[in-house]
């Protein structure tokens, strides 16, 4: 008996001549907290979209939980569960209120309905504060309430798009917290998508990045990791783009960039080539103040397969998730 609950085979989205999503083959085991990281326009949306049966595909399949999404789309949408990148809550209802309304909207039975609001509530925190209006919330208390509404339906999946987008650190951890106890106690397979480095690299059994409609590297994140090999060297100086082009002369590296005062040097054995790059800078009259060795991380991963730095700035795929806040609305 497998214990494959996503698996999709050769899934293709075309909008008339761009592919968006490009022949994506995987298997998503039951349990896993599988994380899906990629640039702008990669087309983890999209993917996400097909996957919730907003989308239809041009070609392929995938099948969730046995369904598929194709030919058995009510199926598939009753066990899964969504939580939106954006705000999707009313917030002039309680939280109960909100539950209740989503329980009656699925079909959740009625003698069942007290009992499973209470439940998730409690799982979430948020049970002391069922009947306060939700325009009283928090943005970490209003997000742990559209996991709760999320769960209220017992689903097998949980997709979660970038569920801590806009928290401070320690609202953060507490969604942190809540995923991994839902993996622990209900068994439920996570979909997760971010543009934290570091949650993806906590949270994530295995990783997919997607650029160009396609998976460039799936596996766990110590993989990732030990795959790329080599260090980086974090050099603080006054004139970070006149070192880097030293640097590049120098041909010390194929990997360089500038973030802010730090000129960033990707090396393998990077005690033999530090001494290099300090006398070489002495001799340029190139101060430089501070040094750091730092091995890979998730996001140096992530440069080396897409070519970009997901931490530099907040990306989103806007169309799709345009695309999916209007299919809740018309639910």
């Amino acid at each position: 008996m497998t214990d494959i609950i996503i698996e999709t085979i050769n899934l293709t989205k075309k909008f008339g001549s761009t592919t968006a999503v490009d022949n994506i083959s995987l298997s998503i085991h039951k349990g896993e907290v599988f994380g899906l990281l990629g640039p702008n326009g990669a087309g983890k949306t999209t993917l996400l979209s097909m996957l919730c049966t907003i989308l239809r595909p041009t070609s392929g399949s995938a099948r969730i939980s046995g369904y598929d999404i194709t030919r058995e789309p009510a199926r598939v949408r009753g066990s899964i569960g969504i939580v939106f990148q954006d705000p999707s809550v009313d917030t002039d209802m309680t939280a109960r209120e909100n539950l209740q309304m989503h329980a009656d909207l699925y079909g959740v039975p009625v003698p069942e309905q007290k009992e499973r609001i209470r439940s998730v509530l409690t799982l979430v925190g948020l049970f002391d504060k069922a009947d306060d209006f939700v325009n009283t919330y928090s943005g970490g208390m209003r997000r742990r309430l559209e996991i709760a509404r999320g769960l209220l339906h017992y689903p097998k999946v949980l997709f979660l798009d970038e569920p801590t987008i806009g928290l401070d650190p320690r609202s953060r951890e507490h969604i942190w917290e809540y995923i991994r106890t839902l993996r622990k106690r209900e068994e439920m397979t996570i979909i997760l998508t971010t543009h934290y480095m570091e949650e993806a690299d906590r949270l994530c059994d295995r990783i997919a990045i997607i650029d160009h409609g396609r998976i460039v590297i799936l596996d766990k994140p110590s993989a990732l990791k030990e795959g790329i090999g080599g260090e980086t060297l974090i050099l603080g100086c006054d004139e970070p783009d006149i070192l880097r082009e030293h640097l590049e002369r120098e041909k010390v590296s194929g990997q360089i960039r500038v973030r802010d005062r730090e000129v960033l040097v990707g090396v393998n054995q990077a005690h033999l080539v530090l001494p290099r790059i300090i006398e070489s800078a002495v001799r340029a009259g190139i101060r430089i103040d501070q040094v750091t060795v730092s091995h890979p991380d998730m996001n140096d991963v992530f440069i080396h397969y897409t070519g970009k730095d997901l931490s530099d700035g907040e990306v989103r795929e806007k169309s799709g998730r345009m695309a999916m806040m209007k299919r809740r609305r018309t639910r």
